[in-house]
């Protein structure tokens, strides 16, 4: 079997022209939907996303705002950071970068961010209002894999899907939104028994468990569609020859870089097995951030009681129709 690479970074480009021009519309009206960024402490992977994310915005023309904060933060000086940001009429979308240091009380800080600016989709109210299929803000990573399937034309409506991980951030959304979708859903993790096999039933396998490569050739039946969430470093040559090979480029890249990334699933095993594979990196990661783009023009929308923006692959309560 022919197995064809799915190209999240040409996807997410689509997901940033669609919002590009619905910026244009709302510039007109002299608004720009703005995005503040909250990052605590100097973990070198979050700033490199934040940074990722506020380039973003500026080159698409939104305002955009990154509160550094040092790690010793308490919880009661974050709190009055996200108060005030909540309070601030040009910020539209708050996204705290996680993971937060271990004595920050992570709950208590998601649930601070006002509903309507939790761009993140990580407020309980949004969370209740993903479950019940209510039309509201869901994390970016599980809305841009939904956009990918619809733009690739993968049928989810029947289909068996299985989900590795049951992350806040992506696992249970995930199921959610291709439950909506009226698809099969199973929700598994590390320690489902007989994961494999549990696996081999998937139409659409999505990976997002964190640990390396955990996912080989004995987890996919013919003809999956597999979606690989993982973002796992390999930094040893060894580690790279033992999942790339001796004349992989990516050895190269361990060798300049100290480090290559690779996701849940074996990064060969797919090949001629799956109908079609999210390559790490440039699969899910761009959507990511392209989605993030969407979720604070939506925010902006929903403030100031204005409809809010369709797309071809849009939700209507998360249902997601294409023509929409």
């Amino acid at each position: 079997m022919q197995t064809r690479i799915l190209d999240g970074k040409r996807v997410a480009e689509e997901i940033k022209a669609e919002v590009s021009e619905e910026l244009q519309k709302l510039h007109r009206q002299n608004l720009v939907p703005g995005l503040a960024a909250v990052l605590v402490g100097e973990n070198p992977a979050s700033r490199v996303y934040v940074g990722s994310k506020t380039h973003t915005c500026k080159k698409l023309g939104m305002h955009s705002e990154t509160i550094e904060l040092p790690s010793e933060t308490t919880t009661d000086k974050l709190l009055e950071v996200i108060d005030r940001l909540n309070r601030a009429d040009e910020i539209d979308g708050i996204l705290v970068q996680l993971p937060l240091p271990d004595h920050i009380k992570e709950e208590i800080i998601l649930s601070a961010v006002h509903p309507d600016k939790d761009v993140d989709g990580f407020h309980p109210e949004n969370v209740g209002k993903l479950c019940s299929g209510k039309v509201g803000l869901a994390p970016c990573t599980p809305l841009g894999i939904m956009y990918l399937l619809k733009k690739e034309e993968i049928t989810i409506k029947g289909a068996e899907a299985v989900v590795v991980g049951r992350s806040n951030i992506v696992g249970k959304p995930m199921a959610l939104l291709l439950l909506h979708q009226h698809a099969t859903v199973t929700l598994c993790h590390s320690r489902t028994r007989d994961l494999a096999a549990v696996c081999r039933r998937a139409d659409i396998l999505v990976a997002a468990v964190g640990r390396p490569a955990l996912l080989t050739r004995d987890y996919l039946k013919q003809g999956v569609v597999v979606i690989d969430v993982g973002q796992n470093r390999i930094e040893t040559p060894e580690e790279g020859i033992h999942l790339f090979g001796e004349d992989s480029e990516r050895i190269t890249k361990i060798k300049e870089k100290g480090y290559t990334l690779v996701g849940d699933v074996h990064p060969r095993d797919p090949i001629g097995v799956a109908a079609a594979v999210t390559p790490v990196p440039g699969g899910v990661g761009p959507l990511t951030i392209a989605q993030l783009m969407r979720n604070t023009v939506t925010a902006c929308c929903m403030r100031r009681g204005l409809k809010v923006p369709g797309s071809r692959f849009q939700v209507s309560g998360y249902r997601l129709k294409v023509g929409g």
